[in-house]
């Protein structure tokens, strides 16, 4: 669900805690590296989130990971993780077995780079990247768990791709962001079951146009353009002909914003799915929630050791982010977030100052966006009607063909 980098928690001088925080996509489990015992290099974690409290297990091997580790959690408590060594990379599935650890071998790849993509819906199979077999050119989307022999590439992508959001629930539509020859970047999606590849976003004939965060069950998009003249934050219903929107709310002075959760089982009312925002400025880190039928960003204050950018909605409104410090390495702030009243806010105010969007506590009102009403629009040009009440698909016709 999320990936973060690199982190630090206070009070250990700076130096890296953690690195590849994942969440599995039924919320179920949790994955990172944590620094070894003696600081000799990183250990695997499994973090566990939905019992009554949260626990971490550590998965180390026979020898200590290096940086570029990567891991990703899957439902049935298994962390998938890939080495690099050399041009190859292992791919192995890890797992508890009492004081030691389980090590099932998947195969490898061969390439200079394969990244792990984000945890594909229902568990069952996990995809990565890699660069195509026209090198930088274009960009190869592998299966590196779930198929019937090991890894296996299954779609060849025109152009350099990055990013990484699924648009359905059954794991089949993916979306990339890709680069072309000329530089420009787009949203595509990819069919994985045929390999084929659709365009997804559109909004300008020279704008950047990347997809950051999907909700299958509302269809709600966050996307990052610059058709507004500058990259902006703004929002779109997949499947539908309502124009992309970039509210002045995401938008506020001096800090930067980075949705990292959708709340999930909104359907038919994307208006009312609430975003989890990660806010970075001069007066730190903190958390912001927005709904795109609220004119306003709501604050809350971020727990101590919170590992940035990483958290989940559950369907009823309740926001989960862990964190780790050194009294509780392994916690999970449970925040109940009430929708707010309809608002009837009359004319234009003034845009939020950094001053003002500062890491308030929970309790603090929320603050107000720029201009009541005010908010950039641009057409989907790309993303047909849908047959279906999600309006989730078809982004293209082999999009409609999966349902027929």
């Amino acid at each position: 669900m999320t990936v973060c980098a690199v982190d630090t928690v206070p009070g250990d001088g700076g130096r890296a805690a953690y690195t590849g925080f994942t969440i599995a996509a039924d919320g179920s489990y949790a994955a990172r590296l944590a620094v070894a015992e003696g600081g000799g290099g990183w250990t695997p974690e499994r973090w566990t989130l939905d019992g009554p409290e949260p626990y971490a297990v550590p998965l180390p091997g026979p020898r200590p990971e290096g940086p570029g580790t990567q891991v990703l959690p899957l439902p049935d408590g298994r962390v998938l993780i890939c080495r690099r060594a050399a041009d190859r990379h292992h791919l192995a599935l890890l797992y508890p077995t009492g004081p030691c650890t389980g090590e099932l071998h998947l195969g490898s790849v061969e390439s200079e780079r394969l990244t792990l993509l984000p945890p594909a819906p229902g568990g069952l199979s996990a995809y990565a990247l890699s660069p195509g077999r026209a090198g930088a050119n274009s960009t190869a989307v592998w299966l590196v768990h779930g198929g019937p022999y090991g890894p296996e590439p299954v779609a060849e992508v025109p152009g350099r791709c990055s990013g990484g959001t699924w648009l359905d629930r059954g794991g089949r539509l993916l979306a990339l962001d890709r680069t072309d020859a000329s530089g420009r970047t787009k949203a595509v999606v990819v069919d994985l079951e045929r390999g084929e590849v659709s365009p997804l976003l559109q909004i300008t004939d020279d704008s950047d146009d990347r997809l950051l965060l999907a909700d299958p069950d509302s269809g709600l998009l966050l996307v990052r353009s610059d058709a507004p003249g500058e990259p902006r934050l703004g929002w779109g219903v997949l499947g539908s002909h309502r124009p992309v929107r970039f509210p002045e709310a995401l938008r506020p002075q001096g800090v930067a914003l980075a949705p990292f959760a959708i709340q999930p089982g909104q359907a038919l009312v994307p208006e009312g799915c609430a975003v989890a925002l990660r806010v970075d400025g001069p007066n730190g880190t903190w958390v912001a929630v927005w709904r795109p039928s609220q004119r306003r960003l709501q604050h809350l204050a971020a727990p101590q050791g919170w590992l940035r950018g990483s958290g989940l909605w559950t369907v009823d409104g309740e926001l989960r982010l862990p964190y780790s410090t050194g009294h509780t390495p392994c916690g999970l702030a449970r925040i109940t977030v009430s929708r707010p009243e309809p608002e009837t806010l009359p004319g234009p105010r003034p845009r939020p100052t950094v001053e003002e969007v500062g890491p308030a506590p929970a309790a603090r009102a929320a603050v107000e966006e720029g201009e009541t009403g005010s908010f950039t629009v641009f057409t989907l040009r790309s993303v047909a009607r849908a047959p279906t009440p999600l309006q989730q698909a078809p982004l293209s016709r082999t999009a409609a063909d999966r349902r027929s």
